[in-house]
């Protein structure tokens, strides 16, 4: 059985609707939550696949929050050793920090439902059912495009929505939230979503009860497409 190790900053903040995809898929899914758990190398290489999830730190932030450095360590080993590694939001930032680019403020915050627009590459991706309508986006920093990654996808708001580099796969927007899971982000990032360059609440229900469903079907078409090219596949 192959296993997935899942990289956690926020227990409200999992795989979501990935995870029943992955057990479903035949996958083993564990956690490891970096803010209490010891980030542990040994198992992080070991995993058959290694996703790294989002939070509201930056990848920079190590100050603070020094797990963060470990994590940049097994990500930088995962990548040189091209071994399937997935990283969402928080997590795509580490892999552009871990592959030498810059990090940085983005021009605005990008909280909300939006399409993405694929590169020519990412046209021949595993990504294109991913931009056949809106997906989730929650997040003010970015990165600049790392050296040898190939970029797949970009947003009006945000030019680096998507590389890859190898085996290595970077979402900077959230393709596993599901509506009833958006709820409690609303709650646990009440103060956030208080700001007023922030969208109205009521809004992003709304959206996620036209969008989320549709996002899940698409999001399990990306998977299969994806776990087939990095050799994980069922077929």
């Amino acid at each position: 059985m192959p296993t997935c190790l899942t990289l956690r900053h926020l227990p409200f903040e999992g795989l979501d609707t990935m995870a029943s995809m992955l057990v479903e898929r035949g996958f083993e899914v564990r956690y490891l939550d970096v803010a209490k758990d010891p980030v542990d190398a040994a198992a992080c290489a070991a995993a058959d696949l290694l996703i790294v999830l989002g939070g509201p730190i930056g990848a920079c932030d190590e100050a603070a929050y020094p797990f963060l450095l470990d994590e940049l360590a097994v990500i930088h080993a995962r990548i040189e050793a091209d071994q399937p590694l997935l990283g969402i939001c928080l997590g795509s930032q580490l892999m552009a920090r871990a592959m030498g680019a810059r990090n940085h403020s983005g021009t605005a915050v990008e909280i909300g439902w939006s399409e993405i627009e694929l590169t020519a590459a990412g046209q021949d991706s595993c990504l294109v059912p991913l931009a056949e309508g809106p997906v989730f986006q929650w997040h003010s920093d970015t990165f600049d495009l790392p050296e040898g990654a190939t970029q797949l996808a970009r947003s009006a708001v945000c030019a680096q929505q998507a590389f890859q580099r190898g085996r290595a796969l970077a979402l900077q927007f959230h393709p596993e939230v599901s509506a009833a899971q958006l709820q409690v982000w609303y709650l646990g990032h009440a103060r956030a979503l208080a700001d007023p360059a922030s969208p109205d609440v009521h809004t992003l229900r709304n959206d996620a009860d036209r969008y989320a469903a549709d996002l899940t079907r698409r999001l399990a078409q990306m998977l299969d497409t994806w776990l087939a090219e990095v050799e994980l596949g069922r077929g």
